[in-house]
């Protein structure tokens, strides 16, 4: 390939990390990496992609875990005529310690380009570029260190959460035992692909949802809690004889007007009822307001970004689930659901589709679950109601 690359070399201007100077690193020990250079700028001059799907690649007794690709040029670039995307189980709340990942590395450089994404949407650690004689030894390296593929295709997807209570004192549960667990229990459903299409948790130990579940994944999972916010009235003084504004920045911010403010007595009070636990209040005020004790999670579904249809956000199913090992009531739920759309879904179809295709009501029914009103966004604007006699 040429060494001149003008179109990429404009994204090495400016003060922002850049990609492409990471490939370029790469290229003076990697003969793919230094034809992903070449391939790449000319993707640029032509406006076209010169990648092509693989098709189905993968490693024995697995049907996921690996992304076929190959370029329409392999005349010009040779060493990434196939340059297949092996994603990498990651530990729950992405903890690894500096051997593990050296090992990791040790591996793709023997294997792979040594290029690497830390890490995908889904969560998994992306290694990029191997070949395909090149798949099951890396494969069995990986194997050997402790690692397993992800999820890829119409599959479960590797489930991933927050760092939880490792590091979070907001968290209401155990996000990291809980999709360790949950990732251990469906092995068959992340490397067996048999869906109409594919799957996504993700956990977010409390409502600010730092993994961004709500906007991404089938099954949204965020910390909540039964019982009242627990309010230190001595902290809130100490905010407001600090010259901070609880009026302006708490009270009159609050979604649902839950808290009143009497400026006479420095006294912050909660109304319950109206509380709908945003965490507003606890992010501006962590020393003073803290989440309630009796906690456990929102179950939310239908969370997708743009394919056959438009985006979608997760709604609320369940208000409120107790999640303690051995969890076996939101898998139990899991499995009601997968059948459910396994048997309607239509392919390339997610669940919020089928959903919407079908009506929520059926769904609720073929699962079991009885609608509550925390399932309703808005009241409805049409008059005409229609229900069965029975």
């Amino acid at each position: 390939m040429p060494d001149e690359t003008p179109l990429l070399d404009e994204l090495e201007k400016g003060r922002w990390p850049s990609y492409v100077k990471e490939i370029k690193r790469a290229s003076k020990k990697n003969k793919a990496a230094k034809d992903l250079l070449g391939i790449q700028e000319l993707s640029y001059r032509d406006r076209i992609t010169h990648w092509k799907h693989g098709g189905i690649v993968g490693v024995t007794g697995y049907g996921g875990g690996v992304i076929g690709r190959y370029c329409d040029v392999p005349e010009k670039f040779p060493h990434v005529a196939s340059f297949h995307t092996v994603r990498v189980n990651h530990p729950a709340g992405w903890f690894y310690s500096t051997k593990a990942l050296r090992q990791i590395c040790d591996v793709w450089e023997k294997y792979g380009s040594g290029l690497t994404n830390f890490h995908g949407s889904t969560g998994d650690i992306i290694l990029l570029g191997t070949t395909t004689e090149n798949l099951q030894p890396c494969f069995d390296a990986l194997t050997e260190i402790g690692f397993d593929l992800g999820g890829s295709g119409s599959a479960l997807r590797t489930p991933s959460a927050c760092v939880g209570p490792a590091r979070c004192e907001w968290a209401a549960f155990d996000t990291l035992d809980l999709i360790y667990n949950v990732t251990m229990e469906f092995q068959d459903e992340i490397h067996r692909p048999r869906w109409p299409y594919k799957f996504k948790i993700k956990a977010s130990g409390c409502p600010n949802d730092c993994v961004a579940a709500i906007a991404r994944a089938d099954l949204t999972i965020i910390g909540t809690w039964k019982d009242n916010l627990r309010i230190d009235r001595k902290a809130v003084k100490e905010y407001a004889d600090h010259g901070f504004d609880i009026h302006k920045l708490i009270v009159d911010r609050c979604p649902t007007d839950a808290l009143e403010w009497d400026e006479k007595t420095k006294t912050l009070t909660l109304k319950p009822d109206d509380c709908v636990r945003c965490m507003h209040c606890i992010n501006k005020m962590p020393k003073a307001i803290r989440p309630g004790v009796d906690g456990g999670a929102t179950l939310m579904i239908g969370g997708k970004a743009p394919i056959i249809k438009g985006a979608y956000l997760s709604w609320v199913l369940i208000p409120f689930m107790k999640l303690e090992p051995p969890y076996e009531e939101l898998k139990d739920l899991l499995r009601k659901i997968w059948d459910w759309w396994d048997e309607n879904g239509r392919t390339r179809e997610r669940l919020a589709e089928l959903v919407e295709r079908i009506g929520l009501k059926t769904f609720l029914k073929e699962i079991g679950i009885k609608p509550v009103p925390q399932m309703v966004y808005k009241p409805r604007a049409n008059p005409y109601v229609f229900f069965d006699k029975k």
